[in-house]
């Protein structure tokens, strides 16, 4: 592992949450609700309304989100931007239409140790009139958990950017988001794994959105073994 950035003791570290958006001025509320209700708050939310043509940059500000306007449409670039730009010792990142658990980002904190550079944790579907149960949803977030904690085992980060965090100071010298399609949060992860420690936090909890599900389970599953082979063409154009 080459040498990293030593973070600050947790009693004085400061959090970023950094949420990428395009055209979430319907999700934005539950989303910005939830990071208000952190038992441990962060520093800043910022939303990187990601060349919006609805309502989100207003919404974000009204629920006193600092917006950044990232024109140039795609979710690396709105991560990146988030990056550049956030004052936090480390960064949380998480997506508009994901609810994090009350304790996620004290989670997050508690899980550093000395070398840590990045963390990232579970997610579990919401519930989806007509698609995804009460049940279907817990089913969701125990399947993830398993895979992942197999993942962590075999050393192998699997960093999704509804639930990952990261020294900001490591991402910056890691070379931040790589300007692809999708994947950018896996490719990032990877990259501090050469810097330092990734760790698999388990009790950092966030549940998300199964509205990708609209056209059933077999093309969500399809997508996303394309998009963890590279083969990302396509991802957000629907």
């Amino acid at each position: 592992m080459l040498s990293s950035p030593v973070p600050p003791s947790t009693a004085r570290m400061k959090w970023s949450v950094v949420v990428p958006a395009r055209n979430e001025a319907a999700m934005l509320p539950g989303l910005l609700r939830a990071l208000k209700a952190q038992t441990r708050p962060p520093c800043e939310i910022i939303v990187v309304d990601n060349a919006s043509t609805d309502d989100t940059a207003r919404v974000a500000a009204e629920y006193g989100a600092r917006v950044l306007h990232c024109a140039r449409r795609g979710v690396a670039h709105a991560r990146q931007l988030g990056l550049d730009h956030a004052t936090g010792d480390w960064i949380a990142s998480t997506d508009a239409d994901s609810l994090p658990e009350p304790g996620w980002l004290s989670a997050l904190e508690t899980a550093i140790r000395p070398g840590t550079v990045a963390l990232y944790g579970p997610m579990q579907f919401l519930p989806l009139p007509g698609r995804v149960s009460e049940r279907t949803a817990r089913l969701s977030g125990a399947g993830y958990r398993a895979f992942l904690g197999v993942m962590a085992a075999l050393g192998q980060p699997n960093c999704g950017g509804a639930n990952m965090a990261f020294s900001r100071s490591a991402a910056l010298l890691a070379g931040g988001y790589p300007a692809v399609e999708a994947r950018e949060d896996i490719l990032l992860g990877l990259a501090l794994k050469r810097l330092g420690r990734v760790r698999y936090t388990p009790e950092a909890r966030v549940h998300t959105s199964a509205r990708r599900l609209d056209r059933g389970w077999g093309p969500f599953l399809w997508q996303h073994i394309r998009n963890l082979a590279g083969r990302t063409s396509g991802y957000f154009d629907r």
